[in-house]
């Protein structure tokens, strides 16, 4: 599995995500996706970054498993974001 950090530009994107708490629809490397509202982002002891997102219980998805976040909150100050 991919163990590099994703860029910063990238990163911005799920900040603005979890500030405005928005709903996303996540498209995972594996191809699974994932339906919630993006809360924040962390970092564990081990250096690994985290989506923490919100689909009835809170979720932690690492970021290097990202493939696409697709807002889908009307008006959002962006749609789609391809990692």
């Amino acid at each position: 599995m991919n163990t590099r950090p994703i860029s910063c530009d990238l990163h911005d994107y799920l900040e603005i995500a979890c500030l405005y708490g928005y709903r996303v629809k996540l498209t995972l490397t594996d191809h699974q996706t994932v339906e919630g509202k993006a809360v924040d982002t962390l970092t564990s002891a081990e250096k690994r970054e985290y989506l923490v997102i919100d689909c009835g219980e809170k979720q932690q998805i690492e970021l290097v498993r990202l493939k696409k976040l697709h807002v889908l909150t009307p008006n959002a100050k962006f749609t789609e974001v391809v990692f």
